[in-house]
């Protein structure tokens, strides 16, 4: 069962809903536009918010859809597998060479799917740091620190424990925006790219 849990959180994590959101919606392939990775801030780059909007919620819809499919076939343990698998899923999908998005939307929907009060503290975390500091890399990796705080200071140690692995993870998919947060040069929100 574990094995089919993270083959079915892989696979829904690869649903490149950005780049499809942005060919349907006139905007071009996503990839060619601005960091040229498929979430929702890249997205935003098109000036297509209603866009945007979509690829964060379906995003971390797949995120959702992977944790509690795999936890109504197999439990907790096969919930966790799978939304760690959704979130690589988006980050390296198959169909597309493995270069996907950074997967901080669908890490939303799996902490949200798994302990909803983790979700609302990546959520918290991420909108407070993206609208105090306007850098939406910030916000994204500090989302799942929060998520893990929420989850320890509840008791949840094996939740803790993912959380914190895919925070760290997450930090690894933003070191070019790591890098750029030194330099200073890291675009913020509403200042285009």
């Amino acid at each position: 069962m574990d094995l089919l849990a993270i083959g079915l959180g892989y696979l829904l994590g690869t649903i490149p809903f950005g780049l499809l959101l942005a060919r349907l919606g006139g905007a071009g392939d996503i990839r060619a536009i601005g960091s040229g990775n498929i979430g929702a801030t890249n997205v935003l780059r098109t000036g297509r918010k209603g866009l945007a909007a979509a690829t964060l919620l379906l995003d971390a819809g797949k995120g959702v859809l992977a944790v509690w499919l795999a936890g109504r076939l197999g439990g907790e343990t096969a919930a966790l597998l799978a939304g760690v698998a959704a979130v690589v899923g988006h980050v390296w999908p198959v169909w597309l060479g493995f270069r996907g998005g950074k997967g901080v939307a669908t890490f939303l929907g799996v902490s949200a799917a798994i302990l909803p009060w983790a979700g609302l503290g990546f959520a918290v975390a991420w909108l407070g740091v993206a609208l105090a500091s306007r850098i939406s890399s910030l916000g994204g990796m500090a989302g799942g620190f929060g998520a893990a705080a929420v989850a320890a200071a509840l008791g949840e140690l094996r939740v803790a424990a993912v959380c914190a692995a895919l925070a760290l993870f997450i930090l690894w998919t933003h070191r070019a925006n790591i890098a750029r947060l030194k330099a200073g040069t890291e675009p913020r929100i509403g200042a285009g790219r």
